[in-house]
């Protein structure tokens, strides 16, 4: 059965998130698709336990404290969410409205969509070692869901960037999460990392808490059907066999569209064009907040995706109660956002 709506948001990522807030002000329900299993997106996918400090009010929290805070703050507006699936078609009807269909036949027709896919349908970069991928799940892995499965086991870490040095220090250092060895690989001796982890890092080797090794994996080795060994090739051309129990791969995302691309909505570098008084794109009715869009000045912040989720939700408000004027209301003061939000008006003597 089709689902008729005002708003769906392709994304559940903090923008996204922040996206029903903001309509939710406006008295606007929103349907909510993504293709993770939870809300949080990247924040939730690849940074769940790092610290970020430039969200406005909050010195410091981690990934999943932040999508924990933003579901809390949109319990009120009781959005609905489809996760686990992708958006695969959508397409303008004649009186206006947008049919799409999701990749588990999910059908909406709606007033308006609002895009906060981020970067897109994001993969990660693979090692490319034939036969390796039958271990992906089991010893193979290329994102960290639960520190805790990794502690006590033996890991080789591959990778320069700031994923890899992240992990690398949170398992050679003691603590609940501390790895029975560490082995860290890169094909070069520098690093595209925070400089200071780099320095823990071989603060740690010289200690003999981890060991770094310049090369790169080129084969595997294996045991009743478990991986038991990674084949690094070092820069003097030999090839050794490092055991491991566990191969953790940090090579970063490969960002792709995916079906957004083929909407017929104006892109450049793989980027929705929109205008910043309403953050529209180039069809009538669809928006793009967060990193998935582009316009002069554009900076990837999850602050800036909030404040474009603000004047996107005015931008559709005309879409969805097209005889009404929306004024601007403050929940410090407006009795009427202090019922939708579920708290009492306060009363100043």
């Amino acid at each position: 059965m089709t689902i008729d709506t005002d708003v769906v948001i392709v994304g559940a990522g903090p923008v996204g998130l922040f996206q029903v807030f903001e309509l939710g002000l406006l008295g606007i329900k929103a349907h909510v698709v993504d293709a993770l299993a939870a809300p949080g997106g990247q924040c939730i996918e690849l940074y769940p336990d790092k610290p970020i400090y430039d969200i406005p009010a909050i010195p410091v929290c981690t990934g999943r404290e932040l999508t924990d805070a933003l579901l809390k703050q949109i319990e009120p507006f009781g959005a609905t969410f489809h996760l686990g699936q992708t958006v695969q078609k959508l397409h303008k009807q004649d009186d206006g409205r947008f049919f799409i269909e999701t990749s588990r036949g999910t059908t909406f027709l709606t007033r308006t969509v609002f895009i906060a896919a981020g970067v897109g349908a994001f993969e990660p970069r693979t090692l490319k070692v034939d036969g390796l991928e039958q271990f992906h799940g089991t010893q193979l892995f290329y994102r960290v869901r639960n520190p805790a499965d990794f502690a006590g086991k033996n890991l080789v870490i591959v990778g320069g960037g700031d994923s890899a040095l992240d992990w690398t220090l949170n398992f050679a250092t003691d603590g609940p999460h501390k790895a029975e060895s560490v082995i860290l690989i890169h094909r070069r001796d520098g690093f595209q990392a925070a400089p200071a982890n780099v320095a823990r890092m071989k603060a740690l080797c010289d200690a003999y808490e981890m060991q770094f090794i310049v090369g790169q994996v080129t084969g595997y080795e294996e045991k009743d059907g478990r991986l038991t060994g990674a084949k690094v090739t070092g820069s003097d051309g030999v090839t050794r066999v490092v055991p491991l129990d566990v191969l953790l791969v940090f090579f970063g995302l490969s960002p792709k569209l995916g079906p957004i691309a083929e909407w017929g909505l104006d892109i450049e570098r793989k980027q929705l064009m929109v205008d910043t008084e309403k953050f529209s794109t180039s069809v009538p009715g669809i928006f793009a907040v967060g990193d998935i869009n582009t316009y002069p000045g554009k900076k990837k912040l999850i602050l800036s995706g909030f404040h474009e989720c603000a004047l996107a939700a005015f931008g559709a408000a005309p879409f969805i109660f097209p005889e009404k004027k929306i004024h601007l209301q403050y929940t410090t003061t407006s009795p009427k956002l202090h019922k939708v939000l579920g708290v009492e008006t306060p009363v100043f003597d």
